[in-house]
């Protein structure tokens, strides 16, 4: 993280000095700083680099910051940086520019590079042959430990990791694994397959990154090998890669859940924010025209007893924040692996359980607030709504379990069944029970004054 003391030591005035502090920076922290700066600035800043830490602040920059380089930068530099990414880096900005500046760069890349995007780029998004690297160190069965080091040095240097090598046969066909620290510490004679594990937890090109992001933290990896259907190695997910894919699924479920588009950003520029937002809003004032619709018949029942326009604003507030508590929950669940839609009864029952607990708890606090508010010949409206509280309490709970693991058995994003959704589920129930029961209390009774 760049700390204002040093972003503010940083004095575009003074070039010379401004250059020799940016490359004695971490790249990160360049690309941070670049990124901050105004656009007319940035490719002022990014000169100043010397070769390398171009190269390597140019990976840590946004993708819209990429672009705006790109287009200001000589070809001949452009090429350069493209062509030192990281296969899986460089497939990712392909991805977002124009496809005409993906096409001239493709052409003037070295034929290995061009070779190795294009791989990438053929697998669906989403997939681990989307986001996997193709520079990884490959053995073969036959190395001593001696050999295979010595190949290391001197083949091996520009790779993405070197924590694990990968033992192959002469068809690329993965068979084992061996990690550097085996190598470091067994004598030079030994060979690779006495000491290299065949046990080789390995994913498919297309596996989703999400099982992948999984698969590695259950077992502590930093690298994962990749593998097509033939089961021959043709990649590595790193574990740099995993945070990323970890970070945008999160931020992609909780979007979801407050009713956001995808891919909005805290300094997203406003109109961009407008076209992400609105049609989530406009969407969920057409569901609210369901609530609303509820509420509708029962406009004499309000006027007869005043304290109810008090008193429903709870019903809607509370019985939603219940239904996104068990929701949330849930998808969590999902989303990290803990559960299965096999596990819907046992999740249920747990829900209904501390569901009951919590409805008591709320159709006592509700009879109390309404008898509150209420006016002497009004208290009879307490029961209804303590009663009806309550078995709000126990719908949302149920809500909010079972539709997340429908969507996932139905292979739908379980986040899809946002907050707002689900809190106009409940609004829509809890309005049109409630004042069902209030309506015929008046009738049958009649309790109007």
């Amino acid at each position: 993280m760049l700390t204002q003391e040093v972003r503010n030591s940083l004095d575009l005035a003074d070039l010379n000095q401004l250059k020799c502090d940016l490359n004695n920076l971490q790249p990160v922290d360049v690309g941070e700083y670049i990124s901050l700066l105004p656009e007319k600035q940035r490719a002022i800043a990014f000169r100043l680099l010397n070769k390398s830490q171009a190269i390597d602040a140019f990976e840590y920059l946004p993708t819209e910051v990429q672009e705006e380089l790109i287009n200001s930068l000589h070809d001949a530099q452009v090429v350069h940086l493209v062509e030192e990414m990281s296969p899986d880096e460089r497939a990712y900005l392909f991805d977002e520019l124009p496809a005409g500046v993906v096409k001239r760069l493709l052409q003037q890349l070295s034929p290995e590079q061009r070779q190795a995007t294009a791989t990438i780029l053929g697998y669906p998004e989403g997939t681990a042959g989307r986001v996997m690297t193709t520079e990884y160190v490959r053995l073969r069965q036959g190395l001593t430990v001696g050999e295979a080091l010595t190949k290391i040095r001197l083949q091996d240097e520009d790779k993405e990791t070197i924590y694990y090598a990968y033992v192959t046969d002469d068809n690329r066909t993965l068979v084992s694994v061996v990690s550097l620290r085996q190598l470091l510490f067994t004598f030079p004679d030994v060979l690779i397959k006495d000491i290299a594990s065949s046990h080789v937890v390995k994913v498919r090109t297309e596996t989703l990154q999400e099982e992948v992001a999984r698969i590695m933290q259950r077992y502590d990896l930093i690298a994962m090998p990749v593998v097509d259907r033939e089961d021959r190695l043709v990649g590595i997910i790193t574990i740099d890669d995993v945070i990323d894919i970890l970070e945008e699924e999160a931020t992609e479920d909780i979007q979801k859940l407050a009713g956001v588009s995808g891919d909005e950003e805290a300094l997203s520029p406003p109109h961009v924010t407008i076209r992400k937002r609105l049609p989530w809003l406009l969407g969920i004032m057409g569901l609210y025209i369901g609530a609303a619709s509820a509420i509708a018949p029962f406009q004499q029942v309000i006027a007869a007893v005043p304290v109810l326009a008090v008193i429903m604003p709870i019903f809607s507030n509370t019985g939603g924040t219940v239904g996104i508590q068990a929701l949330t929950v849930t998808i969590r669940g999902l989303g990290v692996g803990e559960v299965t839609p096999k596990d819907t009864a046992k999740i249920l029952r747990k829900e209904l359980l501390a569901g009951l607990g919590t409805a008591l708890a709320l159709c006592i606090t509700m009879m109390l607030l309404s008898l509150i508010w209420a006016k002497p010949h009004e208290r009879w409206v307490a029961l209804v709504a303590g009663a009806v509280m309550a078995t709000n309490t126990m719908v949302a709970v149920s809500l909010g379990t079972l539709l997340p693991m429908g969507l996932q058995r139905l292979k739908l994003d379980p986040a899809l069944m946002s907050g707002p959704l689900v809190t106009t589920l409940l609004d829509t129930i809890g309005f049109l029970t409630f004042l069902s029961m209030i309506s015929i209390a008046l009738k049958v009774f009649n309790l109007q004054s």
